[in-house]
Parts: C-alpha cells; structure tokens; sequence
C-alpha cells in the first residue's frame, strides 16, 4: 500500500523547518495552531529545545477562532508577549488550520506590525511539506526583511547558510565550521546556529556564501542578485561523516540531504571510488545538483526496492533506515539525518 509506513516515524514538517531557521535569532516565534504542532515542534523536531530555549508560542486557536479568523485575537496575544519578552522581531508560522481557512498572512503581518513596532516575519508554511520547505520559505522571508543594506565586503568572511540541525544533525557542527575556518584565517558566519541576527542584518558583508543544504540554495541565489555575493555548494566538514576503508570498485548508495549527500559523493571520490555512486533523498533535489542516476523516495517500497535491485556493497543512510534493508548484506555507513530519525531519537 502507498503511502503506508512500516517503519519510518513521520518527517519532520514544514513548520518545523521553519521555526529550525529562526529559533536562535532572538524573536518571538508564533505558530498558528491549536497547540499540537508546538508541541510537535519542541518535543521531537527542534533538538536544540531540551539545552537553549526560544520564545516559542502556540496561537491557542480554538474551534470558533479558526473559524471565524479571529485574528485580532492572535494579535492581542502577540502584543502581551511582546511586552513581556524583549525580541528583535515576531515571526508568525502556519501550519494546516490557518491554511484551510485562506488566513492572509500579509495582512496578519501588517496588524502585528502596527500593534507591537516590530518587525515581523510571516512564513506561510501549511503543514503539507517536508521541513525543506519550510526553511525555504523561512530563509527568503529572513533575509529579504532584515539583509537590506549594502556594505563593503570583508576578506575572510564567509556566510554558511543551510545551518539547521534538521540539515546537519550535529549540535556542535557550527563550532566545528567556525574553528575550521579560523585555522585557515577566516571568520566563518553560520546563521542561526550561534550567529544571530546582527549577522544576518551584515550578510551583503561576506566574500562568499557556502550552501550546506538545498534548502537554502534559494536565498543564496537571492543574495547573489540582490548584492552580488557568489556562493558554492557543498558541506566543509564531509571528511569527518566517511569512514575510511576500501571504496575502489565499489557499488555506494547515499541517503541524505541532496548537499550532503552530494559532498559525500565527492568525499568517495576523493578517496578513490570509481564505481556507480547513487544518492537519493525523500527530500528536495535540485535540478543544478543531480547526477544522472540519482533517485528521489516518496514511500518506504521506493528504498526498499532500490537496495533489494541496486545490490550496493556500502550504504549511507541515517541508522533508522537499516532495518528497512532486509536483503542487504554490505557495509552500513550510519549518516544520521535529524529530520528523517528525529521522532525515532
């Protein structure tokens, strides 16, 4: 049966990605819902909830709230947490009640905006995408409010973008990044992951900004026209995720983030891989980062097919997914993905 999962948890949503982009920039965080998908958010998805606490805040909507879009309710509860938490700005996230209902966010925006004097953020996500989606939207909405000014460009300083723990699943990958770069005399920015929205107000500051995730491609191709700052693709700490042994000749499916799992591929490579290499992503790919032979997954028969055909000698995939390769009998490489494992943790 399509669509039947056996053993995958869900995914982590939309919203989810979005809250993920904007959880340490100091704002308050409002997600449209009766409760469930905050609950959702802080209790499975967002890693970084049980160590560092944001300003996250469920609109409580109730049945007659929802349908009659009271959304002078939403903005009274904003203004009495505004003055109550200092933030820099508001963000309003949807999920699949204000959806239904049609809510225009441009207008719930501009209430807020006039009631409160801060900035905010509204990121229609519906609840119906991965969290890829989400931090898609999430990014361009961040960096078109606040990333308006042009400044001169600093040598050395690079701009990571893509950093969520939904991408890199490691807490302590940003410190790693920056330590990395410093020891080659560069300042290394990673927005949202211990750079916060002063850094964000700066980016037209950087030399270059490096995409890690195919979320985030989007905006670096916004900054690119709007400031004209070039970017790459790739993930700077690829060498610590492949294990070192015999890749030559070898068959290797990667399961993955498109980006990560494209730097993977170029890691193999590297290390003398000269055999067919797949990756393959239940999320976005993007037409510019495809190799020929390279598979998108939708349900659970479209993995299992795949290793039960493909007869690979190495997989890497998150560690939930070994179970599922029931007929495989080569080297499983665990590359965890939060946002595939997140309810499995």
């Amino acid at each position: 049966m399509r669509g039947l999962r056996k053993y995958l948890t869900p995914f982590a949503p939309d919203q989810s990605g979005a809250v993920s982009v904007l959880y340490e920039l100091g704002g308050i965080i409002v997600i449209c819902d009766a409760g469930g998908c905050t609950g959702n958010v802080c209790g499975f998805d967002e890693p970084r909830w049980f160590e560092r606490k944001s300003a996250v805040f469920s609109a409580g909507l109730r049945d007659m709230d929802a349908i009659l879009g009271r959304d002078d309710r939403l903005v009274a509860k904003l203004v009495d947490a505004a003055e109550k938490v200092e933030a820099g700005f508001a963000a309003v996230i949807g999920t699949p009640v204000p959806a239904v209902i049609g809510t225009d966010y441009q207008a719930l925006k501009r209430m807020c905006e006039k009631k409160t004097d801060l900035p905010v953020l509204a990121v229609n996500t519906d609840g119906m995408e991965f969290y890829d989606g989400g931090e898609r939207k999430a990014y361009l909405e961040l960096f078109k409010v606040f990333a308006r000014e042009k400044l001169p460009v600093e040598t050395g300083r690079v701009g990571i973008l893509g950093m969520t723990p939904q991408d890199v699943s490691d807490l302590k990958a940003a410190d790693k990044l920056r330590e990395k770069f410093k020891s080659q005399g560069h300042q290394a920015v990673c927005y949202g992951m211990g750079d916060g929205l002063d850094e964000v107000k700066k980016a037209s500051s950087v030399e270059k900004n490096i995409v890690v995730s195919p979320a985030a491609l989007e905006c670096a191709r916004y900054l690119e026209k709007t400031f004209g700052t070039p970017y790459e693709v790739g993930y700077p700490l690829v060498e610590e995720l492949v294990p070192d042994m015999e890749y030559a000749g070898k068959k290797i499916l990667i399961v993955q983030q498109q980006v990560m799992a494209g730097s993977i591929r170029a890691e193999l490579r590297k290390r003398g891989a000269d055999g067919e290499i797949t990756v393959a992503s239940w999320f976005s790919m993007e037409k510019d980062l495809l190799e020929e032979g390279d598979v998108p997954l939708k349900d659970e028969e479209d993995y299992m097919d795949l290793v039960e055909k493909g007869r690979y000698d190495v997989i890497f995939a998150d560690p939930c997914m070994k179970r599922m390769a029931k007929t495989f009998s080569g080297v499983f490489v665990d590359a965890v993905h939060f946002a595939v494992s997140g309810k499995c943790r």
